[in-house]
């Protein structure tokens, strides 16, 4: 067993079921710990009750929207994680368009119309080959497993996240950077950035993949992070 805890941060609408398969193949190199996002509109809340719950030095892998919160728990207590892997996230803010987006269907939710992941909107978030797949339907149905409220705490504390690219220069542990060769909802570009400004991080591309490798290609997603994990 590692000496170090694997904790594993989720993405908007996504539950435990996101990490499931790569979680398995990687209990017998790390104690798994999931993380719930589900209870706070801010990062700065969501960071704190992860931290409070969290073992006192772990490794941090995180998609998403769980890369937001990976980058203020670097603000909060950097001294308690020890290794940092990001999945398809962004330091950077929204650009304007995005976050209209976003603004949009917050607004489209506190209305009542709460659609969750719509077979429509599952394109932007795994490649077009897993589409119409049991996949697809396990995407779908983790969203609606999250639901309503959740989502709206969520889709708040992402439009008001601070700025983390000045962040990035002072990321002082080991570093994996992973995205979706196809990933349309965080372009790969952001990733790349990233990998420009965190000191030896490391890039992995995850080929005819989207947005959610865990789900997507698990055991090259467990194989990636196994190699960070024990990488001495």
């Amino acid at each position: 067993m590692a000496s170090l805890p694997l904790l594993l941060l989720p993405g908007l609408l996504c539950d435990e079921r996101l990490w499931r398969d790569p979680a398995a193949e990687l209990a017998g190199v790390a104690a798994v710990h999931h993380a719930d996002l589900t209870r706070d509109d801010s990062m700065a809340g969501m960071a704190a009750r992860v931290l409070a719950a969290a073992p006192p030095v772990f490794a941090l892998a995180a998609l998403s929207m769980g890369g937001y919160v990976a980058f203020e728990i670097l603000r909060q207590a950097p001294q308690r994680v020890a290794k940092l892997a990001l999945l398809d996230t962004s330091a950077r803010l929204d650009p304007p368009k995005r976050r209209l987006v976003r603004q949009a269907g917050l607004t489209m939710a506190e209305a009542g119309r709460f659609a969750g992941v719509t077979r429509k909107l599952l394109p932007q978030l795994v490649h077009e080959s897993r589409v119409d797949s049991a996949l697809g339907d396990e995407v779908m149905a983790m969203a609606q497993r999250v639901g309503l409220d959740a989502f709206l705490r969520q889709q708040r504390a992402i439009i008001d996240r601070p700025d983390s690219e000045p962040l990035l220069p002072a990321i002082g542990v080991p570093t994996l950077l992973g995205v979706g060769e196809d990933d349309r909802m965080t372009l790969p570009e952001e990733t790349r950035l990233m990998h420009d400004r965190i000191p030896g991080a490391r890039l992995h591309v995850f080929a005819r993949c989207g947005h959610l490798p865990p789900m997507e290609v698990p055991r090259e997603t467990a194989a990636v992070l196994r190699d960070w994990l024990t990488a001495t």
